[in-house]
């Protein structure tokens, strides 16, 4: 058997520190910014009317949108091939999770390279 002799500084830390969640957040943020900038007016106008936050990890990226009624929900999912698009630009394994309002229903979720085929 095969031991690897590792410095303990080349290990992932057990606990995030305050400093990480800081980047953490300002990743997310401006994220956030250059995502609904980049999206077209009807889309901005879109996610106005939801609740909606991107949520970052290690190796991607999620564009959680909660939706307040089953009319917006149907748009949002109407324009999912299209904010695929945007979100793909900035990381291809992002994924998009659509929350129907709250106690009507689940969660529909996908991988933007999922969305973006499924369209061409």
């Amino acid at each position: 058997m095969t031991k690897y002799c590792l410095h303990h500084d080349d290990f992932h830390p057990i606990q995030l520190t305050s400093a990480d969640i800081i980047l953490r957040q300002q990743l997310e943020n401006s994220i956030s910014k250059y995502f609904f900038a980049t999206c077209d007016r009807t889309v901005q106008n879109l996610l106005s009317s939801c609740r909606w936050y991107i949520i970052s990890r290690a190796d991607s990226i999620t564009l959680v949108i909660e939706c307040p009624d089953w009319i917006t929900n149907w748009h949002v999912l109407q324009k999912l091939a299209l904010m695929a698009k945007v979100l793909g630009k900035l990381i291809s394994n992002a994924k998009i999770r659509v929350y129907p309002p709250v106690h009507q229903g689940m969660p529909f979720e996908m991988r933007v390279d999922e969305l973006y085929l499924a369209r061409e």
